[in-house]
């Protein structure tokens, strides 16, 4: 699958809107974006076309060797987010293949990261939409949240905030898997895949 090296891409940090859900296991997507538009010095705006928050920059090298990257953060609940996200990857003019989808993953453990091409949705809802959307052929940054402990039904865990002691790893984390997708795009997956797959 051939794309053009210069097309941009867009980084879709998956979870649902709203202060009620902002520190939720879900949301961890939303928290890598955010980090990732402080690196480019980029506030999140509404979008005019998509229901979407984005901000826009380069990541890497200074100059034109950085890449245009589009963050955006779907303004709909997670089990919609293939509807914004498709509206930006056409209005932005991204190939599908420059898609990455930042989101929670339950079977990883906490704090284990995974890149991937394409693949299943695993049952979450969040890929479940971007697939039915647009197919399954873009990248994935998976960040694992572990399962849920005891008889704790899956969807209640997701919507939880992190526990204590994850919160005291989290921001570490987060910062990793913000690496992890500049490394992404600027490297290439194999390159990303040997340096973060945990």
């Amino acid at each position: 699958m051939t794309t053009d090296a210069s097309a941009p891409w867009l980084i879709a940090g998956l979870g649902n809107p709203g202060p009620g859900y902002a520190a939720n296991r879900h949301n961890v997507g939303f928290m890598v974006v955010d980090l990732l538009a402080e690196r480019v010095g980029g506030s999140f705006k509404r979008h005019g076309k998509a229901q979407a928050q984005v901000v826009e920059g380069r990541i890497g090298p200074p100059g034109p060797a950085g890449r245009r990257v589009v963050l955006a953060k779907p303004m709909a609940y997670m089990n919609l987010s293939g509807g914004p996200v498709t509206q930006l990857r056409d209005f932005y003019k991204v190939p599908t293949a420059h898609v990455v989808a930042v989101h929670d993953e339950l079977d990883i453990d906490f704090g284990a990261l995974r890149l991937k091409l394409g693949g299943g949705d695993n049952g979450h809802n969040g890929l479940k939409s971007m697939t039915k959307a647009m197919g399954p052929d873009y990248h994935r940054v998976r960040f694992g949240i572990g399962r849920p402990p005891g008889r704790m039904q899956v969807a209640d865990f997701v919507l939880k905030d992190f526990s204590g002691a994850e919160r005291k790893e989290l921001d570490y984390l987060v910062d990793r898997a913000a690496d992890s997708v500049e490394a992404l795009v600027t490297e290439g997956l194999e390159r990303a895949q040997s340096a973060y797959n945990s």
